[in-house]
């Protein structure tokens, strides 16, 4: 279960960095936009993004998060994707964010192919300074 500083991490404007398994076994970590619901990490992407396609082979993952004012402030989930969302309930996702890390009402970027919101289950939560 995520503690009550990953939450908070995930829920401001702070960056997160994903990591996932590549098909040859490298290891792709990437920045991203964070958000929760409170009980699981998410993240917004497309569907025809390679960090989506490692998750549909090997659904491990960890995201990290840094205080967008303190980097010696962060949150390591650990877990498994356990649910992807589409469709429209997504793409407001998108526009969430890009209201929270940017200041604008709606998401900027051409979308390539379809918004996907990753909900990642956490099974470890570690925090530096130890939440």
């Amino acid at each position: 279960m995520l503690n009550d500083k990953a939450v908070a991490l995930a829920t401001g404007p702070n960056l997160g960095m994903i990591s996932t398994v590549m098909p040859n076994g490298h290891i792709q970590t990437q920045p991203v936009w964070v958000d929760s619901d409170g009980e699981h990490v998410l993240v917004n992407t497309e569907i025809h993004r390679q960090k989506m396609k490692n998750l549909k082979k090997h659904p491990m993952v960890t995201v990290t998060i840094m205080d967008h004012d303190n980097h010696w402030n962060w949150v390591e989930v650990r877990g498994k994707l356990v649910d992807t969302i589409t469709g429209t309930e997504a793409r407001s996702h998108i526009d969430k964010l890009a209201k929270k890390y940017m200041g604008v009402d709606d998401y900027p970027n051409p979308i390539q192919s379809e918004r996907v919101i990753l909900v990642i289950e956490p099974d470890r939560v570690f925090s530096f300074p130890p939440a």
